[in-house]
């Protein structure tokens, strides 16, 4: 599949919780809990920090969004903290394994680096293999788990640290 990265715009709020959406509801491979509505996604991107990286993929056939990653600096509170950010990524439910996520890390990484940022820490749920996989795909080593760290619907979930020098 030919697919084509741009960064993420607030006009891109729809596409996102498009992809976002259907993935919170399967209640599988995030800890998201709730679906977000495009006002608040809109809202949420036009605060976006600038230091922040927000890629989206798009399917050159049709121009639709299929995937994107969000890096986010990890910490405001503390300058100490100003090399690390944070990272999710996010491809449609029937679009995976087809070389989505591994274009948006290579866009993502390069924009991080340029930003800046030495260090990528992020969380992956343990029940998510694939997700794991994924990451380390992509240099990050799990250097730990939180133990229920995350209750959805009245069941703890455990996450795995990950974490990726740039």
């Amino acid at each position: 599949m030919n697919l084509r990265i741009r960064d993420a715009t607030p006009a891109d709020a729809a596409a996102v919780c498009a992809i976002i959406n259907p993935i919170i509801a399967t209640r599988a491979y995030t800890v998201f809990d709730a679906p977000f509505t495009v006002e608040a996604e809109h809202d949420y991107m036009s605060k976006f920090p600038p230091r922040g990286v927000w890629k989206l993929a798009l399917r050159e056939a049709d121009e639709r969004v299929i995937g994107f990653q969000v890096l986010e600096p990890w910490a405001s509170y503390s300058r100490a903290f100003d090399h690390v950010a944070s990272l999710g990524t996010y491809v449609d439910l029937t679009l995976r394994r087809q070389g989505v996520a591994k274009a948006l890390f290579a866009a993502t990484l390069e924009a991080a680096r340029a930003k800046g940022f030495e260090k990528i820490f992020t969380l992956v749920r343990a029940d998510n293999p694939a997700a794991l996989a994924a990451y380390q795909a992509h240099g990050f080593e799990a250097i730990g788990a939180a133990r229920r760290h995350a209750r959805i619907d009245g069941r703890y979930i455990d996450e795995w640290l990950i974490e990726r020098q740039l």
